[in-house]
C-alpha cells in the first residue's frame, strides 16, 4: 500500500516515529510506532538491528545488512517471478484445501459411506488444520534458512501424500495420507510463499498478495472439476495420481522462482517469540477476530453440495457448486486486494468480512431452490474469497519485517483450530438436526459476524472511529 500523499508535517511525524523506533526493543514493542498512524502501512525502521534478544542478553553482532521494507522494488522481473512461483503455490496448496467439498462428499457417498457427516468431515478438517498449524515453526524455519528447503520438503510431502491417498481404502488411510501427510507439505510451501512477497512489495503489496491468492482461487475451479470428471473416467486412484502430477510441475516452477529478497537471519529458538505478538493489542484482536471467522469460512465450502442435493439439485449440477464459489473468490482475492491498497487494507478486510457474514444469515438460510443456492456460492466465494489474501497484509502492516514468518505463523497456528473444530461442529449439527441444515447454517452466520466485529476492533485501535482514515 502506499505511503501518504499527504503534507511535509505529516511525513515529518513518519520519520521521527521511525527514529525513535532505534531506542526500542523491538520483540517488546514491534509496532509501537504504528498504533497513532493512521496509515498503519508505515513499519518501524529496520535499519538496525535490535538492541537485545527476547532474553535481554547482551546487543547480538550484526549478521544481515538493516532491511528497510519502504525500500522494496515494488516491481521488476524477479519481483513479479516470485509472484509467479507464489501464485503455483497457492494454486497447489490453498486450491487443492479449497475442494475439500468434493471429497466430502464422495467419501461420504462410496468408500466411508458407514460413517456419519461429522466423522468423515475430520478428514478435511485435519488437511485445514494441517494447513495452517505449522505456522510458527514453518515460519521460524523460514526467518533462519529461507524458503528453499522449505519448498522443496513441502513438495515431496504433499505429492506423497496424494499418491497415498490413491491407494487408501479404510478410513485411518484417508485420514493419516490426505488428512495429515499431504497438508503437511501444502503448509511447507504455503508459508514461504507469503512471507517472501513481502520482501519484495511494499506500496503495492495488497496487490502482489491479491495475485497469488488467485492462484487457490483458481485451483479452487480446476480442481473439483477435474477430480469429479475423472474419478467417472478413470476412477478414484487415477484422479488423485494425475492431480499430484500437476502439483509437481506447478511447484517445480515455484521452486525456481520463489526467493526472498534479503538473506536469512539466523537467531536462537525462544518460544517466548511465538507468543510476544500475543502481548499487542492489536494483533489479538486480528487474531480472535481471524479465529471466530475460520470457525465458519470453511462450513459452505465443505457442506454446500450435500446441501443442495438435499433440496433436490441434481448431482450433475451440484458438483460444479465449489467450482463456482471458487471461480467468484478470484475476483473476490484480486479486487478487494488492490481497492485495499487505496482505501486500507483494514478498512477493506471489515467491510469483505461483513458482507460474507450477512450473506450467510440473509441468503444462505432461506436458499433452497436451485438458482438461489447457485448465486450464493458466487457471492460467497466472492466475499469470503478476500480474508485469504488480506489476512497476511493485515499482520506485515503491524510488524517488523524480519519477523514477518514466526508472526504469520503465530495468527495461522491459532486459527488453525478453529479450521480443525469448525467442520465436525457442523456435521453435529446436521446430525442434531436430523439431516437439516438450519443449526450449520446459523451457526456459520454468527461465528462469521462476530469475527468481523473483534476484526473492525483491530481496524478502530489502529485508525480511530472515523470511517474515512485509511488503515
Amino acid at each position: 500500500m502506499a505511503l501518504p500523499s499527504s503534507t511535509t508535517s505529516s511525513m515529518m511525524d513518519t520519520e521521527k516515529r521511525a527514529n525513535e523506533f532505534h531506542h526500542k526493543d523491538s520483540l517488546d514493542s514491534p509496532i509501537d510506532a504504528t498504533h497513532n498512524n493512521t496509515e498503519a502501512a508505515i513499519l518501524p525502521d529496520v535499519a538496525q538491528e535490535p538492541q537485545s534478544d527476547v532474553e535481554k542478553g547482551p546487543p547480538p553482532k550484526p549478521s544481515t545488512p538493516g532491511f528497510d521494507p519502504r525500500q522494496n522494488p515494488d516491481g521488476g522481473l524477479q519481483a513479479w517471478l516470485c509472484v509467479l512461483g507464489g501464485f503455483c503455490v497457492l494454486f497447489c496448496s490453498f486450491g487443492w484445501i479449497n475442494c475439500i467439498g468434493v471429497f466430502q462428499e464422495y467419501h461420504q457417498t462410496h468408500q466411508l459411506s458407514q460413517y456419519d457427516p461429522s466423522t468423515v468431515s475430520w478428514i478435511s478438517s485435519l488437511e485445514a488444520f494441517f494447513m495452517f498449524a505449522g505456522g510458527p515453526i514453518i515460519g521460524k524455519l523460514y526467518d533462519n534458512y529461507g524458503p528453499r528447503w522449505l519448498l522443496i520438503g513441502g513438495t515431496f510431502l504433499h505429492v506423497f501424500g496424494l499418491m497415498m491417498t490413491s491407494l487408501a481404502t479404510e478410513y485411518y488411510q484417508f485420514l493419516l495420507a490426505q488428512g495429515v501427510c499431504s497438508p503437511i507439505g501444502a503448509s511447507m510451501i504455503f508459508y514461504p510463499a507469503m512471507s517472501t512477497l513481502t520482501t519484495w512489495f511494499f506500496k503495492k503489496r495488497g496487490a502482489a498478495f491479491g495475485i497469488i491468492a488467485a492462484g487457490s482461487s483458481l485451483g479452487g475451479v480446476i480442481f473439483p472439476i477435474m477430480v469429479q470428471r475423472m474419478i467417472v473416467q478413470v476412477g478414484f486412484g487415477w484422479a488423485m495420481r494425475t492431480s499430484a502430477f500437476l502439483i509437481l510441475a506447478l511447484m517445480i516452477v515455484a521452486n525456481l522462482t520463489v526467493k526472498s529478497r534479503i538473506p536469512p537471519f539466523k537467531k536462537p529458538w525462544h518460544f517466548k517469540e511465538f507468543v510476544m505478538p500475543l502481548k499487542e493489542l492489536p494483533f489479538d484482536l486480528v487474531t480472535f477476530g481471524s479465529f471466530l471467522f475460520f470457525m465458519g469460512i470453511f462450513l459452505p465450502i465443505n457442506f454446500l453440495i450435500l446441501e443442495a442435493e438435499y433440496f433436490g439439485m441434481k448431482p450433475s449440477l451440484a458438483q460444479y457448486l465449489v467450482s463456482i464459489l471458487n471461480a467468484a473468490s478470484l475476483f473476490g482475492r484480486t479486487i478487494p486486494g488492490f481497492l485495499a491498497d487505496k482505501i486500507g487494507r483494514y478498512n477493506m478486510m471489515v467491510i469483505m468480512c461483513f458482507f460474507t457474514s450477512i450473506l450467510v444469515l440473509a441468503m444462505w438460510i432461506p436458499s433452497t431452490g436451485n438458482a438461489p443456492i447457485i448465486v450464493f456460492a458466487a457471492l460467497y466465494g466472492f466475499g469470503s474469497g478476500a480474508f485469504v489474501s488480506l489476512a497476511p497484509s493485515l499482520i506485515a502492516q503491524i510488524s517488523d519485517v524480519r519477523q514477518i514468518g514466526v508472526r504469520t505463523g503465530t495468527l495461522f497456528a491459532i486459527i488453525s483450530v478453529a479450521a480443525l473444530i469448525g467442520n465436525p461442529i457442523g456435521g453435529a449439527l446436521i446430525t442434531r438436526w436430523k439431516g437439516e441444515y438450519t443449526g450449520l447454517q446459523v451457526y456459520c452466520g454468527v461465528m462469521t459476524f462476530v469475527g468481523s466485529i473483534f476484526l473492525s476492533l483491530a481496524r478502530v485501535r489502529l485508525g480511530g472511529w472515523k470511517l474515512s482514515v485509511k488503515v
